[in-house]
């Protein structure tokens, strides 16, 4: 996106997910100072983040996250969308950046029908009240 990003991430302990924001925060902000010749940080405030505890509500989330670029008139198809993971979760498209998470491995045992059974939930639009709540 143009001004904010979207991650949908599995922690692997319980500072998982603030140790990361801290890495690309000094990481990232260092390279894109020394990129631009500028100073200071990147970031408007913390991150802010939503715990998933259904399936249900993890769906709606990959739904609200794929779409946002077709939403703002980036793409015309999330697949076009170069940093999503829709390539993968559709597609069978490798990414070592992305992990598939157990929830979206359990959709169907076969590989070729999950990709099938995800591009299905992509058939309808997103209900505004299926949508994440905007501190996602």
């Amino acid at each position: 996106m143009t001004n904010h990003i979207h991650l949908l991430l599995t922690p692997s302990s319980d500072n998982s997910i603030q140790r990361v924001f801290q890495h690309l925060g000094r990481q990232y902000a260092q390279y894109i100072n020394k990129t631009y010749n500028r100073s200071g940080s990147l970031w408007e405030g913390r991150h802010k983040g939503s715990l998933i505890f259904e399936d249900r509500y993890l769906f709606s989330c990959y739904g609200y996250i794929e779409l946002n670029p077709v939403t703002a008139n980036m793409v015309n198809k999330p697949e076009d969308y170069p940093w999503s993971s829709f390539q993968l979760n559709a597609f069978g498209t490798l990414d070592s950046l992305i992990t598939p998470h157990d929830s979206y491995l359990s959709i169907t045992k076969s590989p070729a029908n999950r990709l099938i059974a995800y591009r299905k939930l992509f058939d309808t639009p997103l209900h505004k009240e299926a949508r994440p709540p905007s501190t996602f």
